[in-house]
């Protein structure tokens, strides 16, 4: 947990749940237009993705292969 492998897997964790949860929502929400966007919800839900990605990489560090967040062992 205390190296930059890590932390650059777990970044990018967060990068990809915060997308997925984007996408989530706006397929959710109908037809998408990029000018009716709430952006204050969008960032909400993104940021709140990305903070459950992260705490879900501390919680598994310890389970998988070293300096990773993955709970999978190669």
């Amino acid at each position: 947990m205390f190296t930059a492998r890590f932390w650059r897997e777990t970044a990018e964790r967060a990068v990809k749940s915060s997308a997925q949860a984007l996408i989530g929502l706006w397929a959710l929400d109908g037809a998408f237009n990029v000018l009716s966007v709430d952006l204050k919800l969008a960032g909400g839900v993104a940021a709140g993705a990305a903070v459950l990605s992260v705490l879900t990489s501390l919680v598994t560090s310890g389970i998988g292969e070293p300096n990773s967040p993955s709970a999978v062992r190669e």
